[in-house]
């Protein structure tokens, strides 16, 4: 079998599967290759740090899936390697840290939901990535993509042209190995922004679902009324088919049951080239006031490329209500909490204020860059009754949906509301909606820029036609030159 001219670079999950169909390609040559790229470009050389932890079967279970591919009912991610943010627990000999030191032998029992579809579409789980450490929960102080168990991520576009922190957050590691090319796919997860944000600072497709489309069961939380797994890829084509993969009911995620009858299992009929056309979108020009010039730019020559493709732009007022919510640092201490209370006596630490005392015995290693979210999240009340909880709660969906977003599409009749990358994440994240990020273009010192699609709930498909339609009329990602950096 002849494997020597297949190239990893921006290849997608189709063209590896039509190599896999003609015997010019198997799994465990393609996980090999993908290996190599990581110890030449991530471990060494420009040493982008991105993978925390490699997993040590991903070659037997290549071969294993090689021997039986071609059997009935093998899914759409079929000898695929995968990276997943290290948050995301499975089963493999690799630990679930969340960067933290603190959790660096903590081994699941059991996969995550979200790791036990990949497998079952046949995905093969090449390793965990790294992080803003506690998922950019710990210190705001701090650059994204730093974690005390993995240290700083890079950026891979121009480490020496741009602050090298700049890789966005908190799903950095896998922004940055996705656009890397150290594989096919990965999955991050998202609060407000930190899908969004690192897909656009490394010129990817990120998908933000609607918070209770993919389960968080087996995920070290933030927000129960805000987190959400998500795909991550180099095409809106493949972040597509992961995102049929990953939806569905878990009964250990109660947030699932609002997806029963709105999951799709493939949104790839979705992928249309005419998506824009006659398409609605608003755009609030105050989101996009604080933006440098070149930058803004980019935005405008997008949405000029829009109208080129059939769709009506109009300048929309999207009310902001300038309001400082809690409810995120409440739900992190009792989500963090019910977390560790399930953790193994390997793990030393059982709650948020075990965390905070054990980052203070080593403050240099531990918390190099202080652990102020932390320690206010702990000054939160725990109890889900809280009166100040609720109405922080209460304020947030108000001002997010029924006054934001809602009234906006409504309003204007949108199809969906358009930010530049993550700017602007904050409302639908809050409101639980989704939003798909596409790249938009590169400053002149090769910064990447992405445009961000938001709308109301489960509709990820149109949002997946707008972004596929931009996508294909831009053809705007270049892969980064890891050579000359």
């Amino acid at each position: 079998m002849e494997t020597t001219t297949f190239t990893i670079i921006e290849t997608t999950i189709n063209e590896i599967q039509q190599a896999f169909k003609e015997e010019r390609l198997t799994s465990a040559r393609l996980v090999q290759s993908y290996l190599d790229r990581i110890a030449k470009y991530d471990k060494n050389g420009p040493k982008i740090n991105s993978v925390l932890t490699l997993n040590p079967d991903a070659l037997k279970i290549a071969a294993e899936l090689d021997d039986m591919r071609g059997q009935d009912c093998q899914g759409p991610l079929y000898g695929i390697p995968v990276l997943l943010k290290d948050n995301i627990e499975t089963t493999d000999e690799m630990p679930t840290t969340a960067g933290a030191i603190a959790l660096e032998n903590n081994f699941a029992r059991q996969d995550s939901f979200v790791a036990s579809l990949l497998r079952q579409a046949g995905a093969i789980i090449l390793g965990k990535v790294n992080l803003s450490e506690w998922a950019y929960f710990m210190s705001k102080e701090g650059p994204s993509g730093y974690s005390g168990l993995g240290g700083q991520v890079l950026n891979p576009y121009g480490i020496s042209t741009f602050k090298a922190g700049d890789v966005g957050g908190s799903s950095s590691g896998t922004g940055a190995a996705i656009a890397s090319n150290f594989a096919v796919v990965g999955v991050g997860t998202e609060t407000a922004g930190s899908i969004l944000s690192p897909a656009s600072a490394n010129s990817i497709v990120g998908i933000k679902p609607t918070v209770g489309l993919i389960s968080r069961s087996g995920i070290i939380p933030i927000s129960e009324s805000q987190d959400t797994a998500g795909p991550m890829a180099r095409t809106v084509t493949d972040a597509a088919i992961m995102l049929g993969v990953l939806a569905g009911v878990d009964e250990r995620d109660p947030a699932t049951q609002a997806s029963a009858e709105k999951a799709l299992t493939d949104y790839t009929p979705h992928l249309k080239t005419d998506g824009l056309e006659g398409a609605r979108i608003g755009v609030d020009v105050s989101f996009l006031n604080d933006e440098e010039p070149e930058e803004r730019a980019i935005i405008d020559h997008a949405i000029e490329l829009m109208k080129s493709q059939g769709a009506i732009v109009e300048e929309v007022t999207i009310p902001v209500e300038p309001f400082q919510s809690d409810v995120l640092w409440y739900e992190f201490k009792r989500g963090v909490n019910a977390y560790l209370s399930t953790v193994s006596d390997d793990v030393p630490v059982k709650t948020v204020a075990d965390v905070i005392e054990f980052n203070k015995q080593d403050p240099e290693r531990r918390m190099k860059f202080g652990q102020a979210e932390l320690e206010k999240s702990q000054s939160m009340s725990d109890n889900p009754s809280d009166p100040r909880y609720l109405e922080h709660r209460e304020t947030d969906l108000r001002t997010s949906k029924v006054e934001g977003i809602d009234a906006a599409m409504a309003k204007y009749n949108l199809d969906a509301l358009l930010f530049q990358d993550n700017r602007g994440a904050g409302m639908p994240a809050k409101a639980g909606y989704p939003s798909i990020t596409v790249p938009a273009g590169y400053t002149s010192n090769g910064h990447p820029v992405g445009v961000t699609f938001s709308a109301q709930a489960f509709s990820e498909a149109r949002l997946i036609e707008l972004a596929y339609s931009y996508e294909q009329a831009s053809k705007k990602r270049i892969a980064p030159n890891l050579d000359s950096i």
